[in-house]
């Protein structure tokens, strides 16, 4: 399971893909590079080379650019290697204007698509790899020791982690009589403790995660000594451990593994400069939807007597404010075909700037829920109310919209607050439009379909889900 080696490859591939790429943009810039005067000034883009290889692996040290960080997306991926190498050009470009000598913009501007275009392309070849080995069965086959929330978290992130090698094929808990019950592995049975190692043998597993809220059960170490004794990989999950929101650092005293799970708390300078971002971005957004807001509202007040509805939503611990946005029901299905379309491409939601712009709302967060879901959150949902509530976030570039359940969203909306950044938050903003852009082009049938017959919107959205997430991620599929 160590995903430190596939990221060191990539990055090693990435410096490699560097030097081509500066050789490659040095040609298409100067087409005799034989003539002296083109060597004299090829020789003075080398110390931008350099430059541009420490900057990538203090970004990559930073960024996690393997790319495989919170699951494999191509969107994630475009968006996280565009403004990286935004990032890496305008330190190059500052570098050349300080250093006041001579560079020629255009082969910058070469050198800075080329790295784009070659990082994509070495990141599909990992996960082509990956998949490889997948399809071939050379992965670790792993059990999780455990049933509750813990063990269903992390069997669904070790899924949507191919970089990890690993393929969970069952999962055992303890049974009352002292036995394990064991799911997946074949039809569910109860297996004495002293046999279980030999059904994970005959099954070929490698590894199993210990996920129990009381892992020194008898049966639990007598199961952990007989892996060990036969060659199975044991490793553990701290308990007690809150979900998502806490970073373990792992302190080795004198032999001694000591965990500390430190609590997520963003920096206050990440919430100033987040809160001045929505205020300069939602002007901004606010003058491109004010063209598309107001006809739109004209006609509902036309037509429904109302342009926009006012609801009440649970804010930043849990404080209600009063959301707006326009007067059309979320799921209209008894509605017109123009408000169906209005939902389906988020129209409905664009009010919500003036949310922003009042402080009560971001740009980017977990999307508000109603009173009513809020007051059934569990203990572990409870925690989406730690930051301010978003226009959009990692949930609904995922697909999930106000009709799925709140378990639903809170994975990835605690995936979010676990680790805050401000390139995390311009990431999510620019998979937002890549989402609707491709709702509005790519998928012209989810137009028609508002426009034709008039059937739930839910069911239209489901198909363009389903259909997205089957194009994304068709090769994990066919792995797991």
């Amino acid at each position: 399971m160590n995903t430190r080696v596939i990221g060191r490859w990539i990055l090693i591939a990435d410096l490699a893909w560097c030097l081509i790429a500066f050789i490659a943009a040095d040609a298409l810039r100067y087409e005799h590079i034989l003539d002296p005067s083109s060597r004299i000034v090829t020789e003075s883009l080398l110390p931008f080379l350099v430059l541009t290889a420490v900057s990538w692996v203090l970004l990559s040290s930073w960024m996690k650019l393997d790319c495989f960080r919170g699951g494999w997306r191509f969107p994630a991926v475009v968006a996280e290697l565009l403004l990286s190498i935004v990032c890496l050009m305008s330190m190059v470009l500052s570098a050349g204007y300080l250093w006041r000598q001579y560079v020629s913009r255009l082969a910058l501007v070469y050198f800075g698509l080329l790295l784009f275009i070659g990082f994509l392309g070495i990141r599909f070849i990992a996960r082509l790899l990956l998949l490889a080995r997948y399809r071939s069965g050379d992965v670790h086959r792993m059990v999780i020791v455990g049933t509750d929330r813990t063990a269903r978290e992390l069997a669904l992130k070790i899924k949507r982690h191919p970089e990890m090698i690993c393929e969970v094929v069952g999962f055992l808990c303890p049974d009352e009589s002292g036995g394990l019950i064991a799911r997946g592995l074949e039809e569910t049975v109860t297996v004495p403790a002293f046999g279980v190692t030999q059904l994970l043998l005959a099954r070929q597993v490698t590894d199993i995660i210990v996920a129990l809220p009381r892992p020194s059960l008898p049966e639990i170490l007598n199961l952990v000594g007989q892996c060990r004794e036969r060659g199975i990989n044991v490793s553990f999950v701290p308990q007690p451990y809150e979900l998502y929101l806490s970073k373990p650092s792992l302190i080795d005293l004198d032999g001694i593994p000591i965990l500390e799970l430190r609590k997520i708390s963003p920096p206050d300078f990440y919430l100033a400069s987040k809160r001045v971002v929505d205020l300069v971005l939602g002007i901004f957004f606010a003058m491109i939807a004010l063209p598309i807001v107001l006809p739109v509202a004209l006609r509902l007040r036309t037509t429904k007597s109302r342009a926009f509805r006012i609801e009440k939503r649970c804010g930043l611990g849990g404080a209600v404010f009063s959301m707006l946005r326009l007067n059309v029901d979320r799921e209209p299905t008894d509605a017109s075909q123009f408000e169906r379309l209005l939902v389906a491409l988020s129209i409905t939601e664009l009010p919500q700037l003036w949310n922003v712009l009042q402080g009560t709302m971001s740009l980017v967060g977990p999307r508000p829920e109603p009173l009513e879901k809020v007051k059934g959150y569990s203990d572990w949902e409870q925690q989406r109310l730690s930051v301010k509530p978003g226009m959009t976030g990692l949930a609904q570039i995922h697909g999930l919209r106000d009709h799925h359940s709140s378990e639903q969203k809170t994975r990835f909306d605690l995936q979010y607050i676990l680790n805050p950044s401000a390139m995390a938050d311009a990431s999510i903003l620019i998979q937002t439009f890549w989402t609707l852009t491709t709702r509005l082009l790519g998928y012209p049938e989810l137009v028609r379909s508002a426009y034709s017959e008039p059937r739930s919107l839910t069911q239209v959205e489901t198909r363009f889900r389903e259909e997205t997430l089957q194009s994304a991620h068709s090769s994990q599929s066919s792995a797991d």
